[in-house]
């Protein structure tokens, strides 16, 4: 469904549209989670110290969490780039090839996006799964 804006937002911001779509998927189950139905956060973005939009209180990894409410979708995927291209600790996956989305994968980890151990494996099982690798190279 968002294929083509992934496309995209990956030439625009250079975050893999594999990566963004496998994160999509994964952070808003689908597309079917509460969080992402109550607030169109399709990626867990936390409101953080910078954001003054509308938030939502979610339970995440403690109680009560402030997640960013976004007007739709779209605006959920465009913050998403943003988001990884001005956060410093976000800076080094932007040295990696676009192509290489297993890298992208451990470096998101390691970089603190997630913390569950296995987020790379389940980004990279999502990608080779739907063979969006392929979107990569558009």
């Amino acid at each position: 469904m968002y294929k083509d804006y992934a496309i995209e937002s990956m030439h625009k911001k250079k975050v893999p549209a594999s990566i963004t779509l496998a994160q999509g998927l994964l952070e808003s189950g689908n597309g079917n989670s509460k969080l992402s139905r109550a607030s169109n956060n399709h990626f867990g973005i936390k409101c953080g110290g910078n954001w003054s939009g509308e938030s939502y209180k979610y339970d995440d990894d403690r109680p009560n969490e402030c997640f960013r409410v976004y007007d739709s979708v779209l605006d959920s995927y465009e913050d998403h780039g943003d988001f990884l291209r001005t956060r410093s600790w976000y800076s080094s996956l932007f040295d990696l090839r676009i192509t290489d989305y297993k890298g992208w994968a451990k470096g998101l980890k390691k970089a603190g996006y997630a913390t569950d151990p296995k987020y790379p494996s389940k980004l990279i099982t999502i990608i080779e799964t739907y063979r969006l690798n392929e979107l990569d190279k558009r």
